[in-house]
């Protein structure tokens, strides 16, 4: 197999254990290269609630050998069907393709982490990063017990607080005046396997199953001037999550009406890193490109970032090899995220903007109800294993 230049005989160093650091050490070690995690987390997927798997990230998790365990763990989703959110009616219904699926972001961690393990992969929890110096040919890492560490190669994966983004490339995210709310309940009615999602004026709603828990996904988006802070592990009031979505459709009062445990993440556009590479050190997933949730493709771009950084340094030393891999997923990752971009505002209309809008996709929907997902053929679609 090829080494990149003796990378074989290199520890990598990645800062985060989320599912953009535990694929990139996965498909690192599968090369046979040594790898070691630093989490600042006491415990792997402690937190977290569902998220849709694409094609496209599907072919990543394929490729280092895990999609059996994924398969086991999540369902296929058949469909995303978008609904006015005070009345339930349906706009459009696309159906999908093999290759969609509905998981609960902590097993996809789960599995993640087994196989990497499993693979040599280790893994130090409760071990926070709290600043990085060092050139060309040596990363240094400061770590919040006064230990350091100095790294052949240094991976970031820590998340949109990168201490390593920090150093790269700075940036100053704002707030977008929208707040997520994410929550589970059980699943007591037996919901189709399909991803819903419910538009209103300043808000939507979006539901499904998570099959093998039993539980149904919420997450509702709420614009408003009122900030909230940039975490996906803080907690809200249900009252407020529940009095947001008072105007919408008996079956969405229903759902919201059981969460009694709710999440606030303020929603921060940062804008997509100018550089992801420095000496030694790489970034990776939301450290590079944080991504808001309006394609559910957070995981699956971090996914691709994975394979991809993997690939390139397995025939070539950096800093060729991270050259290389920004410039095979930066455009990619910035078209992603502007046609997330706008689905927010699509999702958000309101008076007689939304009724023509609605009304428009129904008539695609009677018409060419494949058209609107062929618009994505360039995301789903691309396989970054090929």
């Amino acid at each position: 197999m090829r080494n990149g230049g003796n990378l074989k005989h290199r520890e990598v160093t990645v800062l985060g254990a989320g599912i953009g650091g535990l694929a990139t050490a996965l498909a690192l070690a599968r090369r046979g290269v040594s790898v070691r995690i630093f989490e600042q987390a006491q415990e792997i997927g402690a937190f977290g609630a569902g998220l849709q798997i694409s094609p496209n990230g599907m072919a990543v998790l394929r490729a280092v050998g895990v999609e059996r365990e994924i398969l086991e763990r999540s369902g296929a989703s058949g469909a995303v069907v978008l609904r006015s959110g005070a009345s339930g009616r349906v706009a459009l219904r696309m159906a999908l393709p093999e290759g969609f699926r509905l998981i609960h972001r902590a097993d996809l961690v789960s599995v993640l982490a087994a196989a990497a393990v499993a693979a040599g992969v280790e893994i130090v929890t409760g071990c926070r990063a709290t600043g990085i110096t060092g050139g060309r040919d040596v990363a240094d890492v400061s770590f919040d017990d006064g230990t350091d560490r100095s790294c052949e190669l240094l991976i970031g994966a820590d998340g949109v607080r990168s201490v390593l983004r920090a150093e790269i490339a700075p940036s100053q995210p704002f707030f977008t005046g929208q707040v997520a709310w994410r929550a589970t309940v059980p699943d007591t009615s037996g919901l189709p396997c399909e991803a819903d999602v419910f538009m209103g004026a300043g808000r939507h709603l979006v539901r499904y199953p998570l099959p093998a828990r039993g539980l149904i996904n919420l997450v509702g988006v709420e614009e408003r001037t009122e900030w909230a802070e940039e975490s996906w592990t803080a907690s809200g009031a249900p009252t407020d999550f529940q009095a947001g979505f008072s105007g919408f459709c008996p079956e969405v009062r229903e759902v919201v009406e059981r969460v009694d445990q709710v999440r606030l993440w303020g929603l921060f556009r940062h804008p997509v890193a100018p550089l992801w590479h420095r000496g030694v050190a790489a970034l990776v997933g939301d450290a590079a490109h944080p991504t808001l949730p309006f394609l559910a493709q957070g995981a699956n771009l971090a996914l691709e970032d994975a394979f991809v950084l993997a690939d390139c340094l397995s025939d070539r030393p950096p800093p060729a090899a991270f050259r290389l891999y920004q410039q095979r997923r930066r455009d990619r990752v910035v078209r992603a995220i502007t046609a997330a971009n706008g689905n927010a505002r699509n999702y958000h209309l309101g008076g007689a903007q939304r009724l023509v809008a609605h009304a428009g996709l129904r008539a695609i929907s009677a018409v060419a109800p494949a058209l609107m997902l062929r618009r994505f053929d360039w995301l789903y679609g691309h396989d970054v294993t090929a």
